[in-house]
């Protein structure tokens, strides 16, 4: 089966930098894909550039087989790449529904009546409450984005992701800067997505990584140390060392 997503030896320079090096990554269609590392490992300059907001130095990246390496962040959104990102890209002086009815809109290419009134299209309307209803927000479609708790405009943003009708969607710590209690909440929806949709996820709480995500990939130092399940990933001892850390009693592990 052709992978959703697949890279092969990508390379992310900023100078003498590597950010990334050298990184094949394949996640087949319909998984639920972890990236991992320490702090400064290089996952979210992955991401950026998986998804197209830098440009890369070196290797290929495919979309459902296809080459999208050259091809801009709108492209690959029109091919089925979509992403949130660790501090939400909301307008937050519009309400809820517009937020979404604008992601609609740019979806068809509409987006030029948008200021006329972004929810006065009926069916534009409607397809974006039922993204809502799916994140457990349609009681909040007519609040303006500000006025919702942080927990729940990162709702608002997989909603927007869900209206670009995405064949992968890539979360960068989509539950990053919110209480322990809403991460489950936002994770309970994502894990609620259709099987279809192929998602890849970055995340810093093991938790909800161990409990979430079918396979997990370990970056350390932009290039990819180790790849397996969760199970394979927590009995291994290098992942122990340089991320989840060790328990030592009397010197020993």
């Amino acid at each position: 089966m052709t992978p959703a997503i697949e890279t092969s030896d990508l390379t992310l320079r900023y100078g003498n930098f590597t950010a990334v090096g050298d990184v094949s990554l394949r996640v087949p269609t319909g998984s639920r894909h972890a990236l991992i590392g320490p702090n400064g490992a290089g996952k979210t300059s992955l991401v950026h550039a998986l998804t197209g907001n830098v440009a890369t130095t070196a290797g290929t990246i495919r979309i459902g087989g296809e080459d999208v390496t050259t091809l801009s962040q709108a492209a690959r959104v029109r091919r089925g790449l979509t992403r949130t990102f660790q501090i939400n890209q909301l307008f937050r002086g519009l309400t809820v529904l517009e937020n979404v009815s604008l992601a609609i809109l740019e979806r068809e290419r509409k987006t030029r009546i948008f200021w006329r009134s972004a929810a006065a299209d009926r069916a534009v309307a409607e397809e974006a409450r039922e993204h809502l209803a799916f994140v457990h927000l349609a009681a909040l479609a007519d609040r303006p984005v500000h006025s919702l708790p942080y927990g729940s405009q990162r709702l608002v943003e997989i909603a927007i992701a869900l209206a670009t009708k995405p064949r992968v969607l890539v979360l960068d710590e989509p539950a990053a800067g919110v209480p322990a209690a809403q991460s489950e909440s936002i994770f309970e929806r994502i894990h609620a997505l259709p099987r279809d949709l192929t998602l890849l996820f970055v995340e810093h709480d093991m938790g909800l990584v161990f409990r979430f995500a079918e396979r997990i990939t370990v970056l350390v130092g932009g290039r990819i140390m180790t790849e397996g399940t969760p199970a394979e990933i927590q009995a291994d001892e290098r992942v122990r060392e340089v991320y989840l850390g060790r328990r030592r009693q009397h010197g020993a592990a």
